[in-house]
């Protein structure tokens, strides 16, 4: 099992998310982290190559893995259209 962490800008984005959103938000997350191994990351592209990205509905969990320390790091949740902005 992997450890999920959050930088203090993805704690800030979940905490702007309504309840239910935040609950599936780490739902997810545990489920990924229960289930790494198994599970087909979609990497992304361009300036944020290395950084994997986990679709909750409308929202996008943006995040980098250390297996090494066998640990998850979340950088960003917000919704699709302004996750990629930055």
């Amino acid at each position: 099992m992997y450890d999920v962490v959050f930088s203090d800008r993805a704690q800030s984005d979940v905490r702007r998310l309504d309840r239910a959103t935040a609950r599936r938000v780490i739902g997810k997350l545990r489920w990924l982290a229960e289930n790494f191994e198994a599970t087909k990351l979609t990497a992304l592209t361009g300036p944020k190559q290395g950084q994997f990205r986990l679709r909750v509905g409308d929202y996008r969990v943006v995040y980098v893995v250390d297996r090494k320390k066998r640990e998850i790091e979340v950088y960003r949740v917000r919704h699709r259209r302004e996750v990629y902005r930055d």
